[in-house]
């Protein structure tokens, strides 16, 4: 709709010119549009967790807190992607429709290396979003994140994608890659709703905001999500690869690196190996430099985890390795983390 509006403003279209206010009013259309389209898709989530604690006399006991969190309904037979942190660990969710109408709903897995999660709730025909794609994302394009920050239902935020392709560290230290920034307001309770784009389609799933700073907020791009998305419905978790080993990220001395001719300045250095584990079956020893893994460069563990993914279970994968000034080539069979 904006899309159109602003086109026709161009003078070598050959239909005239657009007013500034012709042109704010084809913005306030399309966010309303969306907005209309959208939310009634877009769900509250509370979350019952139970803790230990202490009472008044210091005596352990077990004690029930409260959160809340947003989602989206992206099938209508009631199959809902939210945060994993929003739902992780849950005792009870109870999901609130944008009618008023309240569910109870069951965790159908969550993945926290890349915050997202599937819950569902018994629905038939319930309005849900269409989802888009991010790979042809850019920077500047406007945005709409709706979702229920402080438990406001169905708020409704505007902005533009300010950059793409972030990295945010996830609760369990892993890397999250392909993440979008944007400067639409979100608040605490935000997390799990869906960042849509002017089309109405949901490009990305709000996760993160940084505090106190404003207007800069981040959401997993959708085309990652899709991916874990489909492994939750499929196996109830995200099904990845270990090696068995345990090391550090180091910096390579320039002569090492000209010699080998490597492609990074930093790889991970093997501190332990777990006996009978993948690493010691391949051969690999302790004080071993890994630069390589399926003939990829790694520059450190990052590079490793973006590395071992599903398609590396039952396949012998090349782990490249440099050891006491030799450059060796080892075949290791990765196994899957449980």
């Amino acid at each position: 709709m904006l899309d159109e509006a602003i086109q026709s403003s161009n003078p070598e279209s050959g239909s005239g010119s657009l007013s500034d206010a012709a042109l704010l009013d084809a913005y306030s259309r399309t966010v309303t549009h969306v907005a209309e389209s959208v939310a009634p898709a877009v769900v509250r989530l509370d979350v019952k967790r139970r803790v230990r604690g202490r009472d008044a006399r210091g005596r352990e006991v077990a004690q029930e807190v409260a959160g809340s969190g947003s989602g989206f309904i992206f099938a209508p037979d009631g199959l809902i992607a939210t945060n994993s942190h929003v739902v992780s660990g849950a005792a009870g969710i109870g999901v609130t429709l944008n009618d008023g109408q309240v569910l109870q709903a069951s965790l159908i897995g969550d993945d926290p290396d890349t915050d997202l999660a599937v819950v569902r709730v018994d629905g038939h025909k319930l309005p849900s979003v269409a989802l888009g794609e991010s790979r042809g994302l850019r920077v500047g394009q406007l945005v709409i994140a709706i979702g229920n920050p402080y438990g406001f239902q169905c708020t409704v935020t505007a902005g533009v994608v300010s950059a793409l392709g972030r990295s945010l560290r996830s609760q369990t230290g892993r890397l999250m890659d392909d993440v979008i920034q944007t400067d639409a307001a979100l608040n605490p309770g935000n997390s799990g709703g869906p960042l849509v784009s002017s089309r109405g389609e949901v490009i990305g799933v709000n996760t993160a905001i940084i505090l106190p700073a404003q207007g800069i907020c981040f959401a997993t791009a959708i085309d990652t999500a899709k991916v874990t998305i489909a492994q939750l419905l499929k196996h109830g978790r995200v099904r990845r690869a270990r090696l068995g080993l345990a090391g550090q990220n180091i910096v390579l001395p320039r002569r090492m690196v000209r010699q080998h001719g490597l492609e990074r300045e930093a790889a991970v250095q093997v501190a332990s190996v777990e006996r009978g584990g993948p690493a010691s079956r391949a051969g690999v020893e302790q004080g071993d430099i890994i630069v390589g893994f399926a003939g990829q460069p790694v520059g450190g563990f990052d590079d490793l985890h973006r590395l071992l993914t599903e398609e590396k279970l039952g396949s012998r994968v090349p782990v490249t390795v440099l050891r006491r000034g030799r450059r060796l080539v080892l075949d290791i069979d990765p196994e899957e983390i449980r």
